[in-house]
């Protein structure tokens, strides 16, 4: 599988962004889907996941305010973030899984105050 993740870019606080992983090389349906950030100086963490079946979970930090979901017919998962903090800085990365892990390139995310 391979993973672009675009979307990202420079908004300042209280705004919003949608990230999307666009997946090729296999049949998308059947991964799990996951979003992860870092930010720099930090380990790279949680952020949302959405299971093959739909099923979604949110790291507390983003609950409420990010929404994950995904388009099998265009093998892309989206993550959306409203209501951006400072915290929120960081590289996001996508993870498609199974058994085995394949994660994307990232695309930077920098929220402004």
């Amino acid at each position: 599988v391979q993973l672009q993740a675009s979307g990202g870019g420079l908004v300042q606080a209280g705004g919003s962004l949608r990230l999307s992983c666009a997946a090729s090389g296999s049949i998308f349906s059947i991964y799990h889907m996951s979003w992860y950030r870092q930010a720099p100086g930090k380990q790279r963490e949680f952020v949302a996941v959405i299971t093959s079946g739909g099923n979604t979970n949110y790291a507390d930090s983003v609950k409420g305010r990010f929404t994950i979901s995904r388009d099998n017919a265009k093998n892309t998962v989206y993550l959306q973030m409203n209501s951006l903090k400072r915290e929120d800085t960081a590289v996001y990365y996508c993870k498609a899984w199974i058994r085995d892990e394949y994660w994307g390139q990232g695309t930077q995310v920098t929220v402004s105050s």
